[in-house]
């Protein structure tokens, strides 16, 4: 009976605990806003997108996304309200004894590291200390008590990489080496062994899942004579990472086909496969692809995960203007909206986070993509097969008989498909897409040069909104520059400004780049009557940029990013590197 009432009273006083600290997590809004650390409008926006995402975030983590805070200043203030010492792991790092304590993909996936041990209480940095599941989870796996610390969520992704994979490459050097340099002689049976090796499944399993906690886009596993060579996409920039020895490279890349129901015994040819894996609680796509190199096959794998690509309007980096268009024009009832910018700068993630705010219950809303790389909650979307002949204009044909209200076409490349598109934003519906153009105004001179009447056009289009990528200086190493004056001039800065100009000089948390996190800027031209008219007569696209500029008071992107420069967010290199030279007129 003793026993059983002690039990009980744990289990009164954990429950305590437990809405206590859940307490404290909704109560931070609140307080940021009293401490003038955020706005209640962006807070209330905040709020609203945590409501919209199937993974319920946290609202740290979507206010720091959205530039409302700095990640040092959401720091301080939770470890103010939840009364958790801060720790820097660039001045504490951890102990190597206490790492092997707590597995890496335990630590990973909860994004945790133990630092130290103090008799019989365990001290960890957690990105999270209200994860009660993992601190006790973390009792049981040790028999200690746990100490929590609140760490960057970023500090511990870096420190885990570092640590965990150097300490597995050490025990691999000492494990029986069951693996032989000369992959050409391993047969199919050899393979096999290899990919079920401990070592190896976990080396492979580290990877994946700190490149995932890392936010890379892809993991890229390249073989050269001397050594195998692994390195992440983060922020469309690759960086090198701890790698195994170079004798592994059969093994890993092994284990890697075997998940993606790839041929392992094909060496020669080209392969594509697919994997899909639990990381953090939620699932993951990754697409797999190899080619045959000169040194062994070299594997690139592509990250598809909802959280990092999902994006809510509020997230993209638009100023209150532009913002405020883009989101009344996605309230429309029919036309078209197109998004325009070269591969890589994020229209998909656009059209996807407008299709997020628009979506509720009352509307039907279809896709057709090329490829569909991410599956949206109550949308139904089309994967474009060529091969069977099922084309974005077959696809747009069919879905217009399936009684939508908004379509989103992947992209417009020919004739056809731009007029089916007309129709059907002539005929009610609201239709997104997007084009290869260099700037808003571009838009237009496409959709004639491909064969769509200007009648048309201009009778169909509502809005173009332009866009390209920046990298986003590091909030915990940027620090004042000096810039060429060609560049400022270039970019439009006056000599009396460039004191406001910042610039990450690199530290441990960006990988030594200055860098961390990408912005859109962008440029947003709305049809009016005037411009109406102006298509309609076939006039030149520059004509349409110069009267919105002069008479809409249309930003162009590189307005957009010089205002970003001049908040500190990026550099003028940065701006001058994604704009077009012909841009460059104030």
């Amino acid at each position: 009976m003793t026993v059983k009432l002690r039990v009980r009273a744990e289990e009164v006083v954990r429950e305590r605990s437990t809405t206590l600290l859940k307490l404290k997590r909704a109560l931070l809004g609140t307080l940021l806003v009293e401490e003038g650390a955020i706005t209640q409008d962006q807070l209330d926006m905040a709020l609203t997108e945590q409501q919209r995402g199937e993974s319920r975030r946290r609202i740290g983590e979507i206010l720091v996304s959205m530039r409302a805070i700095s990640e040092a200043r959401l720091l301080e203030t939770l470890s103010r309200q939840l009364e958790v010492p801060l720790v820097d792991l660039n001045q504490e790092p951890p102990d190597p004894e206490v790492l092997k304590m707590v597995p890496s993909e335990f630590a990973i996936r909860h994004l945790l590291i133990p630092i130290r041990r103090n008799d019989e209480t365990l001290v960890v940095a957690m990105a999270d200390p209200l994860d009660i599941q993992a601190i006790d989870d973390l009792h049981l796996l040790t028999g200690l008590d746990i100490a929590p610390m609140l760490a960057s969520a970023t500090d511990i992704r870096r420190v885990c990489e570092q640590s965990y994979m150097s300490r597995m490459i050490q025990g691999v050097e000492e494990a029986e080496r069951a693996v032989t340099e000369d992959e050409e002689s391993l047969d199919i049976a050899d393979l096999q062994k290899m990919a079920k090796e401990e070592f190896v499944i976990q080396m492979v399993n580290l990877i994946i899942n700190q490149a995932i906690q890392d936010g890379a886009s892809d993991i890229h596993i390249e073989p050269f004579e001397r050594i195998l060579r692994v390195r992440y996409r983060i922020d469309g920039v690759l960086h090198e990472v701890n790698a195994p020895p170079r004798r592994f490279h059969a093994a890993i890349v092994s284990r890697i086909k075997i998940l993606s129901d790839m041929d392992i015994a094909e060496r020669r040819l080209p392969q594509d496969g697919r994997m899909r894996i639990r990381s953090g609680g939620r699932q993951i796509d990754i697409r797999v692809s190899s080619v045959p190199t000169v040194y062994g096959e070299s594997v690139v794998m592509r990250i598809l995960d909802k959280q990092t690509a999902m994006l809510g309007l509020t997230e993209l980096g638009m100023n209150q203007q532009m913002f405020s268009t883009f989101r009344r024009l996605i309230q429309e009832p029919h036309g078209i909206i197109l998004v325009t910018g070269p591969t890589g700068s994020g229209k998909t993630t656009t059209l996807y986070a407008a299709l997020s705010e628009i979506y509720s219950i009352e509307k039907k809303i279809i896709t057709v993509e090329d490829p569909v790389e991410y599956q949206l909650s109550g949308i139904n979307q089309i994967q474009v097969q060529p091969q069977i002949g099922l084309t974005f204009a077959n696809g747009l044909r069919s879905i217009v008989r399936q009684d939508p209200d908004v379509i989103m076409v992947g992209e417009i490349r020919d004739r056809e498909t731009a007029e089916i598109a007309i129709q059907a934003a002539l005929t009610g519906h609201l239709v997104f897409s997007t084009l290869h153009t260099n700037d808003a105004a571009g838009a237009v001179s496409r959709l004639l040069d491909i064969g769509a009447e200007p009648y048309l056009v201009a009778s169909s289009l509502i809005g173009v909104l332009a866009q390209r990528l920046v990298r986003i200086n590091c909030e915990r190493c940027r620090e004042p520059y000096e810039e060429k004056a060609v560049a400022l001039r270039e970019i439009g800065i006056e000599p009396e400004q460039a004191h406001l100009l910042m610039k990450g000089r690199g530290c441990p948390e960006c990988r030594g780049v200055g860098f961390r996190g990408r912005s859109g800027i962008f440029e947003m031209l709305t049809v009016d009557e005037e411009i109406r008219g102006m298509i309609t007569r076939h006039e030149p696209s520059n004509q349409i940029k110069q009267y919105a500029q002069r008479h809409r008071g249309m930003t162009t992107m590189l307005q957009d990013g010089r205002e970003k420069v001049l908040q500190g967010l990026t550099t003028v290199q940065e701006v001058l590197r994604v704009c077009q030279r012909e841009e460059f007129s104030i």
